[in-house]
């Protein structure tokens, strides 16, 4: 195998902004790929003692390193997901008229060819909820096809190391999840086939607005020369899909959670059919049955109407590549949910204490909660600009009563200003606040009743990431002791 692309970087300045895990897999492959002259920067000087051999520097004040930075004269900046588009970086990089790419345009400039000159195929999934579900069972599909799918991007392995191997053993299909972040700085990529899950606000502090936020998400379907899938009734993501560049060999394809249409995938009884990719769409061929997602049903039994959605979109991005039924179908059945997803951590006095703390938006939160009843729901951390009350609105008739973590507090004392339920408000200023909220949702719940942390807010504020807000919530629950679930 050889990498086409990397004889245009010949010659280039490339300068990596941000040293994170997507920055450091950029220099390494452009180090061993490309013959261009490279730098390494970043805010943090620790980050940039790895790199110590390269041009380039550290700095706090981002417009002391953008000076450095634009004075090396780079052709091509790759940037950071961490700097926001409407940060001092940003803004300057473009005033600069310089070239700015995210690590995901890199790769798709390294992709590795087969001899016969052919890419592995890129199956692209954006949305404001669900990625990473949705890719995790395209790769665990891929793999039953004996393609050595992996999920890559936003998850997994960084995209640009993956995609750029050239041993015998690399990937023949990627399943790509992809940031907004990411999109705002992607231009060439050309998935197979690519989907939005749906969209609501979030990251609009990212952004700046909506509509950015909304462009960055659409850009997912700008150059795809093949299916562009959309879910049936998502009416954002209809227009995304009315709105894309009417190119050669595109063709919109939907998902239906009831009897499908010609040009769809959807649910007949208990059989998941496919009249989009067949020869005749009068004929629906199975592709899989809901029996073979029944482990990933909630402990009472029901299957989340967001995880058969997810499944219904990973079995159509596998159908553009021509998988098979019998792959698909062994593909989810081999698929675990994963950790921090509406993962059952322990059963007390029949109380059941539930982890979804991957739920970092309000779209993800409200997915979770309309499956259950009688909740005391743990909430709060970085709001991402998002406002609350549509969200309370609408889980309302399941709630118990609300514990609100996190230190800006205010949208969630706005939101629930009318509450017909108890709320306790833990001290921003609490030395374990999630200990906290553990215990006072037990002082809430009722035997019966569901303590679920679902934050519906990034967890930047009180923890390291999300999966250490999730691991602290399923500490203090241990120490109630009970009946525990597996963790």
């Amino acid at each position: 195998m050889m990498i086409p692309g990397a004889r245009d970087l010949d010659g280039l300045r490339i300068a990596v902004l941000g040293l994170g895990v997507s920055g450091r897999a950029a220099l390494e492959t452009l180090s061993t790929r490309v013959s261009a002259q490279l730098s390494a920067w970043d805010a943090n000087a620790t980050a940039r003692e790895a790199f110590a051999d390269l041009d380039g520097g550290a700095n706090e004040d981002p417009d002391a390193l953008l000076d450095e930075l634009l004075a090396w004269n780079p052709d091509v900046v790759v940037i950071s997901p961490a700097f926001a588009m409407v940060g001092t970086e940003w803004g300057r990089l473009r005033d600069a008229g310089v070239k700015v790419w995210s690590e995901i345009e890199l790769a798709w400039r390294l992709r590795a060819a087969h001899a016969d000159g052919s890419f592995a195929p890129w199956l692209a999934v954006t949305g404001t909820n669900g990625k990473t579900t949705t890719v995790s069972m395209l790769a665990s599909i891929l793999q039953h096809a004996g393609l050595r799918g992996v999920a890559v991007g936003n998850v997994g392995t960084p995209a640009v190391a993956a995609v750029s191997a050239t041993d015998d053993d690399a990937p023949q299909a990627f399943a790509f999840e992809l940031s907004s972040f990411q999109l705002a700085a992607t231009e060439s990529m050309a998935p197979a086939a690519a989907i939005c899950l749906n969209f609501a606000d979030d990251h609009l502090e990212w952004h700046g607005n909506r509509e950015h936020y909304r462009d960055s998400k659409a850009s997912i379907y700008a150059n795809v020369h093949g299916p562009r899938i959309y879910p049936v009734g998502e009416q954002a993501v209809e227009s995304m899909v009315l709105d894309a560049p009417k190119l050669e060999g595109a063709y919109n394809v939907g998902i239906a959670i009831d009897t499908p249409l010609p040009g769809q995938i959807g649910l007949v009884e208990d059989v998941i059919v496919d009249r989009a990719f067949v020869a005749d769409p009068a004929q629906a061929e199975a592709l899989f049955e809901l029996s073979d997602l029944a482990h990933l049903a909630a402990d009472n039994g029901v299957l989340p109407f967001h995880i058969l959605k997810d499944a219904l979109a990973a079995v159509a991005l596998a159908r553009s590549i021509e998988v098979a039924p019998e792959h698909i179908a062994a593909g989810l059945r081999a698929f675990s949910g994963g950790r921090h997803r509406l993962e059952l951590v322990a059963n007390i006095d029949g109380v059941r204490y539930i982890d979804d703390s991957k739920a970092t938006n309000a779209h993800a939160a409200q997915s979770a909660i309309r499956v259950l009843e009688n909740v005391v729901w743990i909430v709060g951390g970085q709001a991402k600009g998002a406002s609350f009350t549509e969200l309370v609105a609408k889980v309302a008739p399941h709630l118990r009563a609300v514990v609100v973590i996190g230190v800006d507090q205010e949208p969630w004392r706005n939101a629930l200003a009318d509450a017909a339920v108890p709320v306790h408000y833990v001290d921003p200023a609490a030395d374990k606040p999630m200990r906290e909220a553990v215990a006072q949702a037990q002082a809430f719940a009722h035997s019966g009743d569901t303590v679920l942390l679902a934050p519906a807010s990034a967890s930047m504020d009180q923890f390291a990431s999300y999966a250490d807000r999730g691991e602290q919530f399923a500490n203090a629950v241990r120490d109630l002791g009970g009946e525990h679930g597996s963790y």
